[in-house]
This record gives C-alpha cells, sequence and structure tokens, in this order.
C-alpha cells in the first residue's frame, strides 16, 4: 500500500497521523507527505519568545524567512526519519494562505499523479466557509487535486488518471463514541497507537521551534491520543473519519473488537505512563 498525507504545515503530519504512519511505515508500506506551506509563521515560538526577551539572541531575532523555513523543513526530516515517511514533498507556498488556489492545486494534483497513492490523509474540513483555517484551504486543495488527478487523459495530458482509494480525516474535535451520539458525527476509525507512541512523541520532540517538544508532545498525546484510546479500549489511538463508504462481502467486525473484554479493558488500557516511559530531554 501507498499512502499520502496532503497537510498545511510541516508538523500537522506528526501530530495529526505519526502513529499509524509509524505502523504503515513498519508494515513495509510507503508513506509520501506533501505540505503545502513552509510553516514558517506558523507557531513560531522560538524566534518570537526571543523578541520578547530583555537581551534577545541577535542571531535569532535576525533570522529571515529562509532561515525559519529551513529550520522548520530539518524538524520535519527528523521527525520523518523516526516515523518512517519515506518521500517528504514541501511545495513552500506561504503560510498565509485564506483561499484555494487553482495553480496548488494543480500542484497537488501533480503530486499524486507522480506517485499514485491508494490512500490519503488530510485534516478534517471544519468548516467549508473558514478561509482563516488554513487547515482547512488544505484538504480542500486536497480533495480538488484528487478529483483533478482521476480526469488526466493520456492523450490531453500525457499521463493516465490516477483514482484514489480512500480518503482519511484526522482532527474531527468529536469523542463519541457511537453512531446515536452527537447526532451521529463522530470519528468511525480508530487506529490503535499505543506501540509506536514513543516515536510520534520522538517526532514530535523534533519540532522544538514552535514549542511542540516536551512537555507539549506528552500532553497532546495524553489528552487526544489517550482519550481515544479509551474510547478505543487500547492505551492511545488515532481517530479518522473515512470519506467514503466502503464495500464488504461480509460485516466487517474487527479481531480488536472480538477480542475485547468489556469487564476489564478500562484497566488494561490505563497501564502506560508516558511521563515515566518517554521522560522529557
Amino acid at each position: 500500500m501507498k499512502l499520502m498525507t496532503i497537510y498545511a504545515h510541516p508538523a500537522d503530519t506528526i501530530t495529526n497521523c505519526g502513529g499509524a504512519l509509524a505502523r504503515h511505515a513498519d508494515a513495509g508500506d510507503e508513506i509520501v507527505a506533501v505540505i503545502l506551506t513552509h510553516g514558517g509563521r506558523i507557531h513560531p515560538n522560538a524566534y518570537a519568545e526571543e523578541w520578547r526577551k530583555e537581551h534577545p539572541d541577535e542571531q535569532v531575532v535576525a533570522s529571515g524567512l529562509a532561515e525559519i523555513a529551513g529550520n522548520k523543513r530539518r524538524e520535519l526530516e527528523r521527525a520523518a526519519e523516526i516515523i518512517g515517511i519515506r518521500d517528504l514533498v514541501l511545495l513552500d507556498h506561504d503560510d498565509t494562505m485564506s483561499t484555494v488556489h487553482e495553480d496548488v492545486v494543480g500542484e497537488v494534483a501533480e503530486q499524486i499523479a507522480l506517485h499514485a497513492p491508494d490512500v490519503v490523509i488530510a485534516d478534517y474540513p471544519a468548516n467549508a466557509v473558514m478561509s482563516q483555517s488554513s487547515h482547512t484551504i488544505a484538504t480542500m486543495t486536497a480533495l480538488a487535486a484528487i478529483d483533478r488527478a482521476a480526469t488526466y487523459l493520456k492523450n490531453l495530458d500525457g499521463r493516465d488518471e490516477v483514482n484514489i482509494r480512500q480518503v482519511f480525516f484526522t482532527g474531527l474535535p468529536s469523542i463519541a463514541s457511537d453512531a446515536l451520539s452527537n447526532y451521529g458525527v463522530r470519528n468511525d476509525l480508530l487506529i490503535d497507537i499505543t506501540p509506536v507512541v514513543g516515536r510520534k512523541i520522538a517526532g514530535m520532540d523534533c519540532f522544538a521551534s514552535q514549542g511542540y517538544d516536551g512537555p507539549f508532545a506528552r500532553k497532546a498525546v495524553e489528552s487526544n491520543n489517550g482519550e481515544f484510546g479509551r474510547l478505543a479500549g487500547v492505551n492511545f489511538a488515532e481517530a479518522y473519519v473515512r470519506y467514503r463508504n466502503e464495500t464488504h462481502d461480509r460485516f466487517p467486525v474487527t479481531r480488536a473488537a472480538m477480542e475485547a473484554d468489556p469487564l476489564t479493558r478500562h484497566v488494561a488500557y490505563s497501564q502506560v505512563n508516558l511521563r515515566e516511559a518517554y521522560p522529557v530531554a
């Protein structure tokens, strides 16, 4: 299987789906991460906090966009190596994007055509009219690019069409555990990332320039992946929404559902202490 992530900023792939990607990498699957912007203006903690000091480090506060974006790229490269992401594609657009641009849709469609992934992973588009959300813009761009890649015609475009088998969205802020809660709005797929949670934390630790390392990485995984893990009956899980319906020849009851013990699983999924197992350096 080949997977492609399409996100707005360098850290998004790691924080949203780093655990699932690590599991796929361990299974031998290929992973391509497409990042729309350089991320230089997003969470610039290392630079903004330096300016607040009475005697700031002149080298840090003198950093231009090239230096800031270059540091973000290096942070992503280190994180990608930890997770097992084979290819990084940074389109390096400014991260002030507030609308879908046809040329960017074309660039992403080119990457889809080049890599021909089976699966695309992107942010849940929280609201199609929230133009201040670069995450939503990135996903709207991704969906448009997926449609465009599917319409390529060899005698017109010099290439065959590429059809994505499934799209998974991350980041839906819902913790409903069944289809009757929240009027059916929920994440409908949970992936157990407990075996690789240390790698996800290590990947987040790479993004020190935006304060995603150390205590924040552990807090985010504990609160977000820990809560979805509780719903999944495991220690830590990532939550996804399937874009398209899936067809099965029988009811797809998972091995985890068959093996779970409802009486004791709340004890079993409370065994890992992140702060102790993965201490802050």
